[in-house]
């Protein structure tokens, strides 16, 4: 695959960091649980980066967002447990500033030394973060000599870390963001064929504009979660007390039918797991999706569907997926998003998962090293499938 997103960026590989102050901006944006680390690929994907920076020499200045404070400090989404994470995974000690662009973070970052690591407290307690406030970009530019970018799953926010450090400072692509550029847009341009597209998740609405652009693109389309309902309504099915964006069901037949035109395939459940109530301890019952109960819910797609879904996946030459086929959560309603994810294990085709829950599911099925690329953005990589320019990404191409 070739990629045309990774034109005019500059990489690691145009860099000389030694000695070097080298300001970068990862994603450690991870869930906590009990004041820990809960799921640590995005802190394991952005170790590279750093040490190939810190193997070079450089004075590293780290810095994320993490969670959603309102512009101020909240004990509750610092960095401190992330820093610890990160220093085990680099086997050395990460220092931790108590503030963002405040006295400790710059006594912190001056007495760094070649070789060693510091990370800013969470970017959002600032509000300049979010507004990509110039005070608050130059403060940030001002730890550092050179700008990095290993924030794919926050390069489609125009932040200050984002788009106005690298205004201030050369900037380059890390190794993480270079690999996201580098698949994702091979997938835009050149992606053998059969190219399949497997898309779940709860609303139809957030993924209407990929969905567009993917049909000039896929061979097939295999839907499942609770935006399959949305389409067989649009097919004239009665799918019980399921979720249904009735406001979407008119787009939807549209693009079903558009599909359809074009040669694309559609599949869509034919059978499906329901439920009397959304609850993980609910009972569920596999049924015809012609035959859901009126006071019946959907709740993942049915074996037969998930095995239907798996032939495409396996006949494939490329696969990108994005949103579970149920609430793999709970085990009751998992064994459809198991069973794609099995597949895109077995499938000799090239395979992408898209970020959020989709990486979160195969990572819990134990099967995220047996697949080409499981992206740590699912927005961003919705953003980019759809054609869309990535604020991260333009502000390198003009660093």
């Amino acid at each position: 695959m070739t990629s045309p997103l990774l034109a005019g960026v500059p990489t690691l590989a145009d860099l000389d960091a030694s000695g070097q102050r080298v300001f970068v901006r990862a994603d450690l944006n991870v869930p906590l649980r009990d004041g820990e680390v809960a799921d640590d690929l995005r802190v394991r994907s952005s170790v590279p980066t750093l040490r190939h920076l810190v193997d070079q020499g450089a004075r590293v200045v780290v810095a994320s967002h993490l969670g959603r404070p309102k512009g101020a400090p909240d004990p509750t989404s610092s960095m401190a447990p992330v820093g610890a994470l990160l220093g085990e995974l680099l086997g050395s000690e990460v220092v931790i500033a108590s503030d963002v662009i405040g006295d400790d973070a710059r006594a912190k970052a001056t007495a760094l030394e070649p070789g060693q690591v510091l990370l800013l407290e969470n970017l959002r307690w600032d509000a300049g973060e979010t507004k990509n406030d110039d005070a608050f970009a130059d403060a940030l530019a001002s730890f550092a000599d050179v700008y990095v970018d290993d924030a794919f799953g926050a390069a489609h926010r125009a932040h200050a870390s984002i788009s106005g450090i690298p205004a201030r400072l050369p900037g380059y692509a890390g190794l993480l963001l270079e690999r996201e550029l580098e698949v994702l847009g091979g997938l835009l341009a050149d992606p053998a064929h059969p190219y399949i597209a497997v898309l779940g998740g709860a609303k139809v609405s957030d993924k209407l504009t990929v969905l567009g652009n993917l049909l000039e693109r896929v061979d097939a389309i295999a839907v499942g979660g609770a935006m399959a309902f949305t389409f067989l309504v649009g097919e004239g099915v009665d799918v019980g007390a399921s979720r249904v964006e009735t406001d979407q069901v008119d787009t939807v037949r549209r693009l079903v039918a558009e599909a359809r035109d074009r040669g694309v395939e559609v599949l869509l459940p034919e059978d499906v797991v329901v439920a009397a109530e959304f609850a993980e301890e609910a009972e569920p019952q596999i049924v015809r999706t012609a035959e859901i109960p009126g006071d019946m819910m959907g709740l993942d797609v049915g074996p037969e569907t998930a095995g239907h879904y798996a032939e495409a996946i396996n006949r494939a030459g490329s696969v990108f997926w994005n949103g579970p086929m149920g609430v793999f959560e709970w085990e009751s309603f998992a064994s459809g998003t198991r069973t794609v994810a099995q597949a895109m294990a077995a499938t000799s085709g090239f395979t992408v998962v898209g970020g959020g829950d989709s990486a979160a599911a195969i990572r819990e099925f134990g099967l995220d090293d047996q697949v080409d690329h499981v992206s740590t953005g699912g927005g961003a990589s919705l953003e980019l499938l759809e054609g869309k320019d990535l604020p991260g990404v333009v502000a390198l191409r003009r660093a």
